[in-house]
């Protein structure tokens, strides 16, 4: 998938989606964007496809979405895999914003996984 698709929060977008279809796999950042795996039944991973274009974080822009039918690897579960470099790059950057008051709570909370963190948005 390919777009503004990074440093949006569509990883965990991703992954929310993923589980309440019940599909397993992961998702992964590329150089060129963002790289998902599913499986399940057929008809909720069209389901997925579908929500994936019309609840999208806000600041996503999706410009390309490529698929290919693999053979099951059989996944026990849904996973944020870690951002994968690659030869080259392609990936589009999403323009400065101002930060929203969710962020800024989550940034100012010492219980939260984000407390300090100075790229939040």
């Amino acid at each position: 998938m390919k777009g503004i698709v990074q440093g949006v929060g569509f990883r965990p977008f991703i992954y929310k989606l993923a589980n309440s279809h019940g599909l397993k796999g992961y998702v992964s950042n590329t150089s060129f964007g963002v790289e998902i795996e599913v499986e399940g039944e057929p008809g909720k991973i069209e389901s997925f496809l579908r929500q994936i274009q019309t609840r999208k974080p806000p600041l996503a822009e999706i410009t390309h979405i490529e698929k290919h039918f693999l053979p099951p690897l059989h996944h026990q579960d849904f996973r944020i895999r870690e951002s994968r470099a690659e030869a080259g790059r392609s990936v589009l950057i999403s323009p400065d914003i101002c930060v929203c008051p969710d962020c800024l709570r989550e940034m100012a909370n010492p219980g939260d996984r984000r407390h300090g963190y100075p790229f939040i948005n």
